[in-house]
């Protein structure tokens, strides 16, 4: 390649000196073509990243700030406990004579007053034994009586105590399920 010539200048006239003299002539460093290659798949790299990164964004498949999550929180285990404070009623809900009479001697026998006690009829059937409890602080009491009565099912009502009787008062309906002898088979 031939060497360039430019017409003269006052920077013509200056003494030579080693480096660089008049910015305005000096040759265009050379760069090399590995690092220009290298800065440019980078930089193609660094696109396409953001690229795909800015469209998971935009679709909703990523989300930068996501809300946390609620977890449930663990229901604490309500331990049955056999509670003689409460007034229960018993009532026969079956074609069995003096099934509710055999249930209060057997509270008799755990525990409660004769005064806390009372068995009668239920006017009907009814398939299983079940305790029924009228305030939500009567569960753990409502479950210990069930235990001792061989009731399968607990329930809150609060009808169930009947108008006169005290809030803490317990209902078992003895149901067919409770029958110490199977029933006759039509």
């Amino acid at each position: 390649m031939p060497r360039q010539t430019f017409p003269r200048d006052r920077f013509d006239d200056l003494p030579r000196v080693a480096g660089r003299v008049g910015a305005h002539r000096a040759e265009n460093p050379r760069m090399r073509a590995g690092v220009v290659l290298l800065w440019a798949i980078v930089a193609t790299i660094v696109l396409i990243g953001v690229g795909i990164f800015g469209s998971l964004i935009a679709s909703g498949r990523v989300t930068l700030f996501p809300s946390p999550t609620p977890t449930a929180e663990p229901t604490a285990e309500i331990v049955p406990v056999v509670d003689t404070s409460y007034t229960v009623l018993i009532l026969n809900a079956t074609d069995e004579q003096g099934l509710a009479t055999q249930m209060k001697d057997t509270l008799l026998s755990n525990g409660w007053a004769e005064q806390n006690v009372t068995a009668g009829g239920a006017g009907g059937t009814f398939e299983t034994t079940t305790v029924y409890y009228a305030s939500e602080d009567a569960y753990p009491a409502a479950l210990g009586l069930a235990e001792i009565v061989g009731a399968t099912e607990v329930q809150f009502d609060p009808d169930y105590p009947l108008p006169g009787t005290a809030a803490t008062q317990l209902t078992v309906v003895l149901g067919t399920g409770q029958l110490s002898t199977p029933a006759p088979t039509p």
